[in-house]
């Protein structure tokens, strides 16, 4: 329809000239929770009594004069609207079948102050969005007076798919729908024009615009009437597909049907669908899992740390691939600033179907339960054949791994040994290189140089090695299961050598006890706080006891960091106050039984004492001498080998805080010639774009950090984050298992992934940076990286939303004979802090014991 827009500097004119903005920041910082309600009155009561900027009400009568002064509707559009994950649809208000000046006026100044309405407030506060920053613009259309009216949305935002239009409708103006007073028609529309779904609503009622102005309401009976004809579900199908076009995302569309024609009233983002790879056709469908949550890690990635990961995947297709580079591989894609990887030919292939079918529900037991769901329902035809080219690059590199698997098996210490020494040979060579990379494309050089060869060079000497230690796992598991009264296979896991993230959390509690026998630094790290503590370290002021130990800890450990597979996110060395809070943690557990060293030795003599059981129970049976025999060389394998899982990562984020603190020197020399605003700002710019800049390419390179900055802090805000993503759009949040279990809704049920039942408080982290434990509370968090591993040793138990029994936060929690349960969606929402829970390592179980106002 056509119309006027009231730009957001009227809004602004409006503020200054009633004095309200000062006003404003006062009323909302005297606002408590509880008492928005009142709040959002004061304000809106303040708007009302507002005077119109001078000229303004001239201006807005030229322009409604200029209309042909008809009935119009007055809609609202707020300036912070369409962030990820975020809806702010029906915060603002919008008034329709306005007529006449001074109502018009009216209506424009209540839409500015429903920018302040109680939901609004409550809503921008709870997503951390600056009052300050917000502004609303008005639009003003001239009224349709609707016969159907209604919603569009150009994909299905209930499975994100992209090939379906869905349309809500019903009689008379839109407003009874979009306010949740009607139940109205409901249509869905194929791609290629098939009407796949049509439920007809009651619309008992209908909202229809008054001779002099304003609504009426009125009741009917309409339940077998359709609300819009098919010919018009069609055009406004090929209207809504124009609309998305036009602004390259799918949208949110408000329409009207008045004498025959289609009127396109709004349109808007559909923001909960989460964004696909770009350049994706939807046919044929591929299959993407989180690779996020195969980490423990559910942030968006940084440029920079996208740009490293992608070349270190590359240099592990490139085993099998040669000819593969980091612009044509197609296994590891991004999407919502996360990196998803693409298993789609492992699934059209029936050997490594089998494969992805075992090895995936170690990983992420609920993307394993989706995709066995897809199979199941016929998504993928059979499973082809292996072609014999294809077969032939397997078994070039299939046969060297064989050979260095027997040898293993033969020489377990001697294989485990060799992987370790290779590792360090490639940490020792990048320090070499960017050591002597002093300027930044020298630098960005070595960067792709190493990045490329690592997993190239690592994956065929390391998968063979760790996967007999896996395999003799699998095998104990096969053999405990035949043998009555043999315990949990996993039992033999804790305690587990040649891990390198327990040696690091082993080492921390080494600090603490370097400064607990010093009285001085224990009463100073004791007594300050771990900001505090991080800022004198850096500055070298601690007590020099303490000083030196923590030194110490972070020469070998300063690389880690919170999601530090993302080089661009901050390390232990830049920031040491988590190391701080975890050192405190320590310092409260007293030496003797409940140290954490004690705990470990402890776990490690239950293994022993589980091996020990495992042989004399399968002595006792037929063939008893050879399967003992078995079951202790198995034994010893898997505990020789198992433990080298953790180290090709902590190698690779070895070399990773190498070329963050290289480029973090560039950056510093860029912010000092003025070309970036921080030296951060380098991890905000893709590796050829640092080469741009590096070879004098003019660019606004501040600005364009700044761009990607503001864009990552948004995405972080996105809350729920897919285990499965299809090309068409569908997204899978959680498997079919229900999370509760039938017989009893206080139960939530999840993966057993390290055995055991413990009962304590829940303390819900989102970001072990900012948290400590007191000793035996039960962690309940998103997933977990080695950042968090310090968190165990003072942890009675661990719940995460994401992982299986063979990611980090699981082999670490067995290690340390922590009760764990992984794959439960939602908990650090669904669990509260302070309420007391029993966690159920053994059967997946963690059941709420008690409302916490009850304790």
């Amino acid at each position: 329809p056509p119309g006027f827009i009231v730009t957001t500097a009227v809004y602004a004119a409006f503020v200054a000239e009633n004095h309200l903005a000062s006003w404003l920041q006062e009323t909302l910082q005297r606002a408590t929770p509880d008492a928005l309600d009142a709040t959002a009155d004061a304000i809106r009561a303040r708007f009302a009594a507002g005077r119109m900027p001078p000229g303004f009400v001239a201006a807005l009568r030229d322009a409604y004069t200029a209309l042909g002064r008809p009935p119009v509707a007055v809609r609202s559009s707020a300036t912070a609207e369409d962030l990820p994950g975020l809806s702010f649809a029906g915060q603002q208000d919008t008034y329709l079948n306005v007529v006449g000046n001074d109502a018009l006026c009216k209506a424009v100044i209540a839409c500015w102050s429903s920018l302040w309405t109680a939901r609004a407030i409550g809503y921008r506060a709870r997503n951390a969005i600056d009052h300050a920053t917000v502004s609303l613009a008005v639009v003003v259309q001239a009224m349709v007076p609707g016969e159907a009216s209604g919603v569009l949305f150009t994909a299905n935002p209930l499975t994100g798919k992209r090939d379906e239009t869905v349309i809500d409708a019903t009689l008379g103006l839109g407003e009874a729908l979009v306010s949740g007073q009607v139940e109205p028609d409901h249509y869905v529309v194929a791609a290629d024009g098939r009407l796949i779904e049509k439920t007809l609503g009651r619309k008992a009622l209908a909202i229809h615009g008054r001779a002099g102005g304003g609504t009426v309401t009125v009741a009917q009976e309409a339940a077998t009437r359709q609300a819009l004809p098919d010919a018009a579900i069609r055009e406004l199908v090929a209207l809504g597909r124009r609309v998305a076009e036009h602004f390259g995302a799918p949208q949110d569309i408000e329409w009207a049907w008045a004498d025959g024609r289609l009127f396109l009233l709004q349109a808007r983002p559909i923001t909960t669908l989460y964004p696909l790879p770009e350049g994706l056709p939807p046919e044929p469908l591929r299959v993407l899992t989180s690779f996020g949550a195969i980490q423990g890690m559910l942030d968006p990635i940084t440029p920079l740390g996208l740009d490293v990961l992608r070349l270190v995947i590359t240099g592990a297709v490139q085993i099998f691939s040669p000819q593969t580079t980091e612009t044509t591989q197609s296994v590891l894609l991004v999407a919502g600033q996360r990196l998803w990887i693409n298993i789609t030919g492992a699934l059209n292939n029936r050997p490594w179907q089998r494969m992805t079918l075992v090895a995936l529900p170690m990983i992420d037991p609920i993307a394993a339960q989706v995709i066995q769901e897809l199979l199941t329902a016929g998504y993928f035809s059979a499973p082809r054949k292996l072609r014999l080219r294809t077969a032939g690059r397997l078994l070039r590199v299939l046969l060297p791994a064989m050979a260095r698997a027997v040898d293993t098996l033969l020489r377990p210490d001697a294989a485990r040994a060799r992987v370790q020494r290779q590792l360090a040979a490639l940490v020792a060579t990048g320090t070499e290189q960017m050591a002597q990379a002093t300027a930044l494309d020298a630098r960005v050089r070595v960067i792709r140089r190493v990045a490329r060869r690592f997993f190239r060079a690592v994956l065929p000497e390391f998968i063979p090695r760790f996967g007999v230690g896996m395999a003799t796992f699998n095998l104990l598991t096969h053999l405990a299961a035949k043998l009555p009264g043999a315990p949990d296979v996993l039992l033999l896991t804790r305690g587990m050598p040649y891990n390198v993230t327990t040696a690091m959390d082993l080492a921390l509690w080494e600090t603490a006890q370097a400064v607990r026998a010093d009285p001085v630094s224990l009463a100073y790290c004791t007594q300050t706080p771990a900001p505090t503590l991080a800022t004198e370290y850096l500055a070298g002021r601690l007590p020099e006891p303490a000083q030196a130990a923590i030194r110490a800890f972070l020469r070998r450990y300063g690389a880690r960091g919170l999601a530090e597979i993302d080089l661009g996110r901050s390390r232990w060395r830049d920031d040491p106050t988590p190391v701080m809070q975890s050192l405190q943690s320590y310092l409260r557990i007293p030496p003797g039984e409940q140290s954490p060293d004690a705990a470990f030795e402890r776990g490690r003599a239950a293994a022993e004492a589980g091996i020990a059981r495992l042989v004399a129970c399968a002595r006792r049976t037929k063939g008893g001498r050879l399967k003992a025999f078995l079951v202790r060389a198995a034994a010893y394998r898997m505990r020789a080998l198992s433990g080298l899982r953790e180290s090709p990562k902590f190698a690779a984020i070895r070399l990773f805080g190498l070329m963050r603190a290289a480029l973090l020197e560039s950056g510093r020399a860029l912010v000092a010639s003025g070309t970036l605003a921080r030296p951060g700002d380098v991890v905000f710019l893709y590796l050829a774009e640092l080469e741009a800049l590096a070879a004098g390419e003019a660019r606004n390179w501040a600005a364009l950090a700044r761009e990607r900055r503001t864009a990552y802090a948004q995405e972080r805000r996105r809350r729920q984050i897919p285990r499965l993503l299809l090309s068409d759009g569908q997204t899978f949040y959680e498997g079919a298992r229900a999370a509760t279990s039938p017989a009893d809704a206080g139960t939530l049920t999840g993966s057993p992934v390290s055995p055991g039942v413990v009962e304590g408080v829940a303390h819900v982290v989102l970001d072990p940076h900012s948290t400590q434990l007191a000793p035996g509370e039960i962690l309940i968090c998103p997933g977990t990286d080695p950042s968090w591993t310090p968190l165990f040793l003072t942890a009675g138990g661990l719940v995460m939303e994401v992982g299986g029994l063979m990611t980090h936060g699981a082999v670490v929690a067995r290690e340390y004979g922590i009760p764990a349960v992984a794959g439960i969606p939602d908990a650090t929402q669904r669990l509260e802090t302070g309420r007391r829970i029993r966690v159920n390592g053994t059967t997946g179980e963690v059941v709420l014991v008690d409302d916490p106002e009850t304790q």
